[in-house]
Formats: C-alpha cells, structure tokens, sequence
C-alpha cells in the first residue's frame, strides 16, 4: 500500500527483477525489459510502461565460470601430481641403474684380480711359456698405446 492506493504491479515487477538476480551474470538489461513486457505487466491498468529505468545492476558471482576454474585447477593439479610422480620414477630408475653399473664394474675388478692368479696357475701347469707371456704383456702394450692415441681411458677404466 503506497500513499493509501494498492499498487498491484509493484510485487510482481519486483518478483521478476528477483528471479533476475538468481541467474548468471549474462542476463540483464535487455532481458528483463523483454520479461517486463512479455509478462504484461502494464495489462489491466490505464497505463503503458513507455521506459524502464535500471538504477543500480548488481552481477552476482558467476558461478558457471567459478566451477570451470575449479575445474581447471583440479585438472592442473592432477597433472602436476602425475608429472612429479613420473619424475620420482625416473629418478627412482637412474639411481637402479648406477646401482647396476657400479655392480658390474666390482664384477670387472674382481675378474681383472684374478688374471695374475690365472697366469702363475699357467706357469705351474706347463700351459703358457715365458714367451707366450711377453707376447701377451706385448699385446697389451699395444693396447695400451692405441687406447691412449685415442684418447681412451687408460687401461679400459673411466
């Protein structure tokens, strides 16, 4: 009631500007005068509604775009987890295979220890002579000096 006179297209004008402000941010000006009009809320009374002023619009908090970035988030995060687990495997990885190669180069060394044991076992049993071994010490001279013209490590280790 307004100045003693009921205004009944106040609620319903109102109520529509309401249902408004529920939606997402993308309907506003346009739509509601289309609603306006569309409900015929000037129908029943001796007056046409010939403009609509909008004084204040308030856009509430999109929330469609909200949960996309949330979304996204998730997503990113999801990734990032996946790309650090990845990461440890690989490093996880690496260290098995140093782990190996240093297994293999004890394997070398402990063969390489034996050699001088195999040679005095050849010379007790009559199986290598003393020219047999400055041949072999001759070899590995030659070895030695194409491995370090070639810039090699010398004597086959890193």
């Amino acid at each position: 009631m307004e100045n003693g006179l009921h205004t009944p297209w106040r609620t319903p004008v109102v109520g529509t500007l309401g249902h408004l402000s529920e939606k997402k941010g993308q309907r506003v000006f346009l739509q509601a005068v289309q609603l306006l009009l569309a409900k015929g809320l000037d129908a029943g009374t001796a007056f046409d509604i010939l403009s609509i002023d909008i004084a204040d619009v308030d856009v509430g908090e999109n929330v469609g775009a909200k949960l996309e970035i949330d979304r996204a988030q998730a997503k990113k995060q999801v990734a990032q987890a996946d790309a650090e687990k990845r990461a440890a495997e690989a490093r996880a990885s690496q260290a098995e295979q140093e782990a190996r190669i240093s297994e293999m180069r004890a394997k070398v060394v402990e063969a390489e220890s034996q050699i001088p044991m195999a040679i005095a076992e050849a010379f007790r049993s009559g199986n290598m002579g003393i020219m047999d071994y400055y041949r072999m010490n001759n070899i590995k001279a030659d070895t030695d000096m194409r491995t370090s013209i070639g810039g090699g490590a010398k004597d086959g280790a890193k």
